[in-house]
């Protein structure tokens, strides 16, 4: 179905939509624009939505607020928030009453005019997106990057071109009930993550898969090779298949091998015209070998699309995406790095890996039901001074010194980042690195993961 379409066939019919949040604040706008009878509803109280309530009913939306906002539920169409259950109660008992459940990515599969690549994974998806999107960008292609990044792409799909491409990255939440999956899917590697949310881990990778099991002959599935879950997709997928491995070569996809020039290794692609060499890891200025993925997972995506020069420019200039590993300043010798992304263990285990010193740690958050076990010996391999606030520092701290390895580490409790900071700054030497990796989510103190980042970057870049 076109765009416009699908905007005519909502003109006669009710709107429900749960969540006024950053991804559905368009889409109640444009509704709004084109006539359709919006409710809008938010768990936020009139005082906490503040203007925008007002502005929002000036353009003749209905408001539901409060803790009974998904009481009695009756639209004929409700898009809910993407990290919002679709089997909530109060969901199933407007669907048993004919209401149809829907949410801004689903619609957009349905109306997007142009090919659409997807990247999802427990870590590594924002950077392979951004990858991904801006190689596209630098071989001439017009791209429009949405989903769990950058902004909602539904209300803008009216000026896309069939021959543009829409570069995605989708959570596991809004994977749950896709019915479509994209022409192009990456999964970059799954571990348990979310399972404060989700069922259980069966359920979570369940959500995963949806990005490629919807895919026709015509379609590309990009898998980790190295992964136990992700390789086990591999013999599913319904089109083309590429995988990515630092384990050794394979049939079609991305490796590691070694580097022609005689400088350590570069990353391999093989294809139906054989294997070349792409990119040699000196040639990438993003650290970490979680990020020689993330550019392996990118290159078997776009082969055919992006030259491998561009490639090689842009690995050589790309410095990364705020808040992963992002470095913030450098200080007296002591360098700074906000890695806020890192909200689940396996992240700041790959984080920690990205340093051939030991760091100064600050971590924790709010617990997301996963296990901080596998993190207890990655941090007394490879860190110095680790500092602990936020909801799960007793659980992180458990897993520390539980750990085999544990030989004293000094952990020190603060209640605050500004606290942290300051201990990390007294206690850092030229030549140390700071590194805020939470392994946790923000929810404890902050709206998101942004939010974290930038408050700890103004901290430090008020020191003196």
């Amino acid at each position: 179905m076109r765009f416009e379409e699908y905007l005519s066939s909502l003109r006669n019919k009710t709107v429900a939509v749960i969540g006024i949040g950053v991804s559905n604040r368009p889409l109640v706008e444009l509704l709004l624009s084109r006539g359709v009878a919006v409710t809008a509803c938010d768990k936020k109280d009139r005082a906490a939505l503040g203007a925008l309530a007002e502005e929002l009913e000036g353009k003749g939306c209905r408001l539901r607020l409060g803790p009974d906002y998904l009481r009695d539920l009756a639209e004929d169409i409700i898009f809910r928030t993407p990290g919002m259950r679709p089997d909530l109660p109060e969901l199933t008992a407007a669907v048993q009453k004919g209401s149809q459940l829907t949410s801004e990515m689903e619609v957009f599969f349905e109306v997007c005019p142009c090919p659409i690549i997807a990247v999802t994974g427990s870590d590594g998806k924002t950077t392979t997106t951004t990858i991904i999107a801006e190689l596209l960008r630098a071989a001439g292609r017009t791209v429009h990057l949405g989903g769990n990044i950058g902004h909602p792409l539904l209300a803008e799909t009216g000026g896309m071109a069939a021959e543009d491409i829409a570069v995605l990255e989708l959570s596991s939440f809004q994977l749950m009930t896709m019915t479509r999956s994209p022409h192009i899917a990456i999964v970059t590697n799954l571990a348990p993550n979310h399972l404060d949310v989700h069922r259980d881990y069966a359920e979570y990778i369940s959500a995963k898969e949806n990005i490629f099991t919807h895919q026709t002959v015509e379609d590309v599935a990009v898998f980790n090779a190295d992964n136990e879950v992700t390789r086990s997709f591999m013999g599913r997928e319904k089109g083309s298949l590429r995988v990515f491995s630092r384990r050794g070569a394979v049939e079609r996809g991305a490796y590691l091998a070694p580097d022609t020039g005689g400088e350590g290794r570069a990353i391999w692609m093989a294809d139906e015209n054989g294997h070349r060499q792409v990119l040699p890891l000196s040639g990438i200025k993003l650290p970490g070998l979680h990020n020689v993925e993330n550019y392996m997972a990118a290159i078997a995506a776009v082969d055919g699309l992006v030259p491998d020069e561009m490639i090689r420019d842009f690995a050589g200039s790309f410095g990364g995406v705020e808040h992963r590993i992002e470095l913030v300043r450098e200080l007296d010798g002591v360098r700074y790095y906000n890695d806020s992304i890192a909200s689940s263990p396996s992240r700041t285990i790959a984080g920690l890996h990205s340093f051939p010193e030991k760091v100064i740690l600050i971590a924790g958050g709010k617990d997301k039901g996963v296990s901080y076990d596998s993190l207890g010996p990655v941090v007394n391999e490879r860190v110095k001074l680790l500092i602990l606030c936020g909801a799960t520092a007793g659980v992180i701290r458990s897993a520390v010194e539980r750990a085999e390895n544990y030989g004293g580490l000094e952990i020190e409790d603060v209640e605050d980042y500004l606290q942290a900071v300051s201990l990390a700054r007294s206690r850092a030497g030229e030549g140390d690195v700071v590194i805020l990796s939470p392994a946790s989510t923000s929810f404890d103190r902050f709206a998101n993961f942004m939010e974290r980042g930038r408050v700890f970057k103004e901290i430090v870049n008020g020191l003196k």
